[in-house]
């Protein structure tokens, strides 16, 4: 007699197992995309800041970042309302990142950044990818990319984190065990650790889930499934880790906490530097309502001094307790503005933007590349969207020539084979 579970094909079996598994172990962490097996690593050549960076925190400021308004300001018919103030380093920024400004000489401003899409929704996905959106194959982020070629980074806690999201599939086609763990709110850390009924109820629903799909991994010997399975284990090591205790921001005290800002950014950063501190390699921390249309003055003025105060508490504590040098800390977006300024708004503008790079290796207090008078186009040094992901991947000590195969058999590389920018590094 056939096993109820063979007249299922591929999708629907891991749709059900999905469900009931969800459903036994209480946790709302199931990833939702293909497998892939895991490749062995091999060893590359070192250069500057190469595996420099232990860990990386990016924080994504969602919805289009103003180079002009932020850490390119400009003059003339391009000037917003914000004036540029000089940093403790040899280049200005605008006031309204005046914290910012004091840690300067720690950052690697790269102001020459270049991408073609300017979309929000696949204008995301490439700064997370460095790849187009596809109907056929999800790709993965750097978190992911790292777990693949380096390991897990600790025995319970996950590899990556993904904070201020509340879902997330990352793994693209790695293993369902390479997705990060989505944290929708830093305040309630990992929600649903405690099973339904308790743990004599948990146990009983896994033996159960145990024998529906026994039959199913005995015949199909394959590692995607077997990747599949060792998810749920890290979900219950997780549950019972006394780890767990590193996403409850309330052992920080208020005056640590008031230091990061009440705000989601705020408690995402403390919770990204608790998280680092613990064993987490990779970790995300979104920001979003960065979409100045019509009054840009009103908003920077609202959203830049919550950002501010988070990114100055961040490299702060990094910086104070050792863990900057071996920590990157990435600041990036969706993509630039346009220069013309009439008064409210500026438009999306993926041809020039900014990102930043602290820690890790970088040098500190230095400026790559160059934009135009305007702001509009990149005048010396263009850096693309892999280009910027080889050079993280770079700093974390990630084989970025070296291949994985999707499981449509098609090759890949961290960075879409772009080389890394090797003159950011110290």
């Amino acid at each position: 007699m056939n096993h109820p579970l063979d007249t299922f094909d591929s999708q629907s079996r891991r749709k059900f197992v999905e469900r009931c598994a969800a459903t036994a172990l209480g946790l709302s962490v199931v990833p939702t995309e293909p497998l892939a097996a895991t490749e062995p690593v091999e060893k590359q050549g070192r250069g500057p800041g190469f595996g420099q960076a232990q860990r990386v925190i990016v924080l994504q400021l969602l919805g289009g970042l103003s180079h002009i308004d932020s850490f390119d300001p400009k003059s003339g018919r391009s000037k917003g309302p914000g004036e540029a103030i000089q940093t403790a380093a040899d280049f200005r920024m605008t006031e309204y990142f005046p914290k910012t400004a004091t840690l300067a000489d720690k950052l690697c401003v790269i102001r020459s950044m270049s991408a073609e899409v300017g979309v929000h929704a696949p204008a995301q996905y490439v700064m997370r990818t460095a790849y187009t959106a596809r109907g056929t194959i999800r790709h993965p982020h750097l978190g992911a990319w790292a777990q693949h070629y380096l390991g897990s980074s600790h025995d319970t806690m996950p590899s990556n984190v993904c904070i201020n999201r509340r879902s997330d599939q990352g793994n693209g086609f790695f293993p369902s065990n390479h997705a990060p763990l989505a944290i929708g709110d830093p305040n309630d850390g990992v929600r649903n650790v405690n099973p339904l009924g308790g743990k004599r109820k948990l146990n009983k629903r896994l033996k159960l889930l145990n024998g529906l799909d026994s039959e199913f991994r005995r015949k199909s010997g394959d590692k995607r499934v077997q990747a599949y399975n060792g998810y749920y284990d890290d979900a219950l090591s997780l549950m019972s880790s006394s780890e767990l205790s590193a996403f409850d921001l309330t052992q920080e005290t208020q005056a640590v906490r008031d230091a990061y800002g009440a705000s989601r950014i705020g408690q995402g950063c403390l919770l990204a530097r608790r998280l680092i501190s613990s064993g987490v390699r990779f970790v995300e921390v979104a920001h979003d309502g960065w979409d100045f249309h019509k009054n840009l003055e009103d908003d920077m003025t609202e959203l830049a001094p919550v950002f501010d105060q988070a990114y100055f508490a961040l490299l702060t504590d990094l910086n104070r307790s050792g863990l900057l040098d071996s920590t990157l800390v990435v600041v990036t977006t969706e993509f630039g503005r346009k220069p013309d300024f009439d008064g409210n708004g500026r438009g999306h503008h993926p041809l020039c933007f900014s990102t930043v790079l602290a820690g890790g290796g970088v040098k500190p207090g230095y400026v790559h590349g160059k934009s135009d008078a305007r702001g509009h186009d990149v005048d010396t040094d263009r850096v693309s969207v892999g280009a910027f992901h080889a050079t993280i991947g770079w700093s974390a000590g990630l084989p970025i020539e070296k291949e994985a195969i999707s499981p449509s058999g098609r090759p890949f590389t961290v960075g879409d084979s772009e080389a890394p920018i090797l003159n950011v590094f110290a």
